[in-house]
Order: structure tokens, then C-alpha cells, then sequence
């Protein structure tokens, strides 16, 4: 089978290839204003500004578990180049670092954490911690938060996608793909998220499943794959040391501090349906990894020489039949806008609700124009980062692990004993440690160390010595007035 590398994709896709790619999109669209119909017809539009925010950001805590296990799992995998970029480079790596460590993750969170924060109430991450420690490290937090879900990277797969399919700038291609997003964004807030992603849940499901069924009957299984890759491809550390893999393990952990995670927790019924979604939602997780890892070793075996970041879409094109090849489409595009949507949408309520004075909290107005904010800059850092997806995760992703996720984990662990102050203390001292040691220029035994490594260090550091001072000034304080007063 000849491949082309450098092919045209609108000659390649036929007129019923386009109109199902185009179908799905709209009936993608429809399921956004049949959310929104459903809710009128319910009644469920309040004058109160505080209801009709529940709603907007929380559709009213009425998540159902269906509703729970569509929008996580869609919501997850907006990255899809980067992850098969890695897998074409490094084979089940991939399903290492992008995989496996994440379902850790994903377990811990649905069996320690999903009962301890529903107690709280709280409508947003920096809201929970600003309840769990205090005012100051619920701002803090918010900055971390409003980092950690900037969608640079899923703009960046959008750009890529629509670039590829109609061949203009990749600049106009993520302004054009972003302003679609954020104007359905604007019109149902997280319904229409919820509702978008039910349709973009089963097509991105079948879309990476028919890509491997395809590829295994044209080439056969695993022996094929062994004959045509190089033996690193079938390592756990996919040629890179043991250090450097572990890294992705600390940055997977950060689950237990993502917005997207709790926004649903938040959203959901009750605790029994979280803690089932994202148990359910993990088993979906698996198979859909084992799905694109494989696909994209597949395409690596038979077109070693494309460009890893596009070579899954130039495969995946060129191995299907017409009709399907537009339905595949269609589902690594859902896969994109189910994640940039859901973090264009907390980002945007990160900068009109938890950034800002108590006074306009809520307010519906600053959340359109948080979301164009967002959009705006996202598109900006994209150029920035000159469309590596990679870069991004482990730039945003370290900081995120080291210097938010120990604070909270540790505040779950010993309730009420990390101070306000200290959480702030503490998280500043990773943000720096781990800005100077991504600039320093390090030699010998400390090049290989990575910087994540270190803002852990700093983190924790900043915990225990902050708390033995805080003890000791306390203590002696506390025998100074008995003194005073014998």
C-alpha cells in the first residue's frame, strides 16, 4: 500500500467523507440547544444571580452519571497529537506516562479525595482551597489554577487539524477554531459542555477504535508491529532514563488537583455517582489508550519518515474506507473540542469568579468576558510555544505538581493543620525554586535532575519549616504570658 506524506487532504476526502464529518458537527451543535431547550422547559431560569450562576458553571448540581462519565472522559483527551506524537516517537511510553500513572491517579482521587471535598460545598478548586486553608491560598491557588487550564495545547491541536483539512495559517486556524468554541461556550456555560460532550464522547470512542480495527486487518497484529519498530518502542521507558519517566508520574498526580476533576465532583448528584463516574470513566481511559498508543505505532511501523505530530491523521486517512474516514475525522476533531471547551470554560470563571473582589463574584457578564480573555491569550501563547504540545504539558504541568498538589494533599492528610500563610509560603517557594533551576545552567550530577523534582523539595521544604517555626513562635509565646503572669 502506497502512503503519500504529503497529501491534499481535500482531494483525499470524498463528498460522503465531508458530509458526515459536517453531520456530526452539527448534530453536535443541536445537542447544545437541546440542552438549553430542556432547561427552559424545566423552568429552571432564576432572576437570582447566584442561582443562575450554579447553573452556568455547575448546571445546578444535577450531573447525572452518564452525563458525569461522557463529559470526563471527552474532556480528557484534547491533546490527542501530542499523545501520538509520543506514542510514533516512543512507542507504549506513551501508555506509560500518558496512561498508566494517570489511572493511579485517577483511582486515588475517586477513593480519598471525592468524599472529602464534598463536604465543603464549593463551586471551584480555589474556592475549595480557600475553605480548606484560608483566603490567601484560595488566591494563590486560583493563579496556579488559571496556569494549569490555559488550552494552549488543544488550540494548538485545533490549529494543527483545521491547517491540515483546509491549508491555511496556522494562526487563522486556531482563531477561527477558538471563536466557534467560545461562542457556544457563551451560550450554555457548562450545559452546553455537558451536552456537546455526550455527542463528541462517542464519536472521538469510535473514531480511535475503527483506526485500529482498520490497521489490524491490513497489517496484522503485534508481530507486524515488532518487525517494524525498534526494540525501545516496547520499553517502559521508551529509550529515556528512569528519572525522566517518573517526572510524567509526579505530573500525573496532578489529577488531584485539576479543575476538570472537581468541577464534575462538584457538579455531580451526589458522592456515589462521582466516585462511580470516574471509576467507570478509567476503564474507558484504558481502552481508548490502548487504542491511540497502538494506532499510532501502526502508522510509525508503516510511514516512519512523516512528521510525528501529523503522521497519526496522514495514516488514519489513508488506511480507511470513505464515509468512515470523514466519521474518524470528525472524532479526533470532538476529541479536541471536548477538552479546549471545558478549559477555556474554567479558565475563563478562574479569571471572572475566584480572581476577582468578593463583590462582582458571579457575575455573569465577567464570565463572557473571562472567556474571550482566555481564547485570546491561549491563541497568543500557542505562537509563543510555536505548536509543541509537549512542551507545554511538562512546562505547565511541573509547576502545577510541585508547587499546588503536595500543599492540598497534605491538607487532605492533616485537616486543619496547614495555616493560611504557610500554604502560601510554601507554594511561592516552589514556584521560584522551579522557575530558577528551568534557567540555571546545571552541569554534571544536577543536569538530569528536573526541576519538578526540585519544586517538590521546595514545596515541602516550605511546609515543614514554616510549620516548625509557626510551632516554636507559638510555644514560646505561650510561655512568655505564663510567665508574664506568675
Amino acid at each position: 500500500m502506497e502512503f503519500d506524506l504529503t497529501i491534499d487532504y481535500k482531494t483525499i476526502l470524498s463528498r460522503l467523507d465531508w458530509y458526515v464529518f459536517f453531520g456530526v458537527l452539527l448534530l453536535t451543535f443541536l445537542s447544545v440547544i437541546y440542552g438549553q431547550y430542556l432547561k427552559k422547559k424545566k423552568g429552571n431560569i432564576s432572576n437570582n444571580n447566584e442561582i443562575r450562576f450554579l447553573d452556568l458553571f455547575l448546571m445546578g448540581r444535577q450531573l447525572t452519571l452518564p452525563m458525569f462519565v461522557a463529559t470526563l472522559v471527552a474532556t480528557w483527551y484534547g491533546g490527542i497529537f501530542g499523545v501520538t506524537k509520543i506514542a510514533f516517537d516512543q512507542g507504549i511510553f506513551n501508555f506509560v506516562t500518558q496512561g498508566i500513572f494517570w489511572y493511579i491517579s485517577y483511582i486515588l482521587f475517586a477513593f480519598f479525595i471525592v468524599h472529602k471535598v464534598a463536604k465543603y460545598k464549593a463551586i471551584t478548586l480555589p474556592d475549595l482551597v480557600g475553605k480548606m486553608f484560608g483566603p490567601n491560598a484560595g488566591k494563590l491557588s486560583a493563579v496556579f489554577n488559571f496556569f494549569n487550564v490555559l488550552p494552549i495545547a488543544y488550540v494548538i491541536s485545533l490549529g494543527l487539524l483545521i491547517q491540515a483539512l483546509f491549508g491555511i495559517s496556522f494562526l487563522q486556524s486556531m482563531i477561527i477554531g477558538v471563536t466557534i468554541v467560545i461562542l457556544y461556550t457563551l451560550y450554555g456555560g457548562f450545559r452546553a459542555i455537558v451536552f456537546s460532550d455526550i455527542i463528541q464522547f462517542f464519536v472521538m470512542c469510535l473514531g480511535v477504535f475503527l483506526i485500529l480495527l482498520y490497521s489490524y486487518k491490513l497489517f496484522g497484529g503485534v508481530s507486524f508491529l515488532k518487525a517494524n519498530l525498534p526494540s525501545t518502542h516496547f520499553t517502559l521507558t521508551g529509550g529515556e532514563g528512569i528519572a525522566t519517566t517518573l517526572v510524567w508520574g509526579f505530573i500525573a498526580l496532578s489529577t488531584l488537583v485539576d479543575p476538570n476533576f472537581y468541577q464534575r465532583v462538584f457538579a455531580a448528584k451526589n458522592v456515589k455517582i462521582a466516585k462511580r463516574g470516574i471509576l467507570i470513566s478509567t476503564v474507558i481511559w484504558i481502552l481508548f489508550d490502548i487504542c491511540t498508543t497502538a494506532g499510532a505505532m501502526y502508522a510509525r511501523a508503516v510511514i516512519p519518515e512523516a512528521a510525528s505530530d501529523k503522521a497519526y491523521l496522514i495514516y488514519a486517512l489513508q488506511i480507511l474506507p470513505n464515509g468512515i474516514r470523514g466519521l474518524v475525522l470528525a472524532g479526533i476533531l470532538a476529541t479536541i473540542l471536548s477538552t479546549l471547551d471545558s478549559y477555556l470554560f474554567i479558565a475563563g470563571t478562574t479569571v471572572s469568579y475566584d480572581m476577582m473582589p468578593k463583590k462582582w463574584k458571579g457575575k455573569v457578564s465577567l464570565y463572557h468576558i473571562g472567556i474571550i480573555f482566555v481564547g485570546i491569550l491561549a491563541i497568543l501563547l500557542g505562537i509563543v510555544f510555536e505548536g509543541n504540545i509537549k512542551t507545554v504539558w511538562k512546562t505547565l504541568g511541573s509547576y502545577s505538581a510541585s508547587c499546588l498538589l503536595l500543599p492540598v494533599l497534605y491538607g487532605y492528610i492533616f485537616p486543619g493543620k496547614i495555616k493560611d500563610h504557610q500554604f502560601v509560603f510554601a507554594s511561592i517557594l516552589g514556584v521560584i525554586t522551579v522557575s530558577v533551576w528551568r534557567n540555571i545552567e546545571l552541569t554534571g550530577f544536577w543536569q538530569n535532575v528536573d526541576e519538578l523534582y526540585m519544586g517538590i523539595i521546595a514545596t515541602s521544604f516550605g511546609l515543614v519549616s514554616y510549620g516548625l517555626v509557626y510551632k516554636y513562635l507559638t510555644r514560646s509565646k505561650l510561655m512568655n504570658n505564663k510567665r508574664g503572669k506568675s
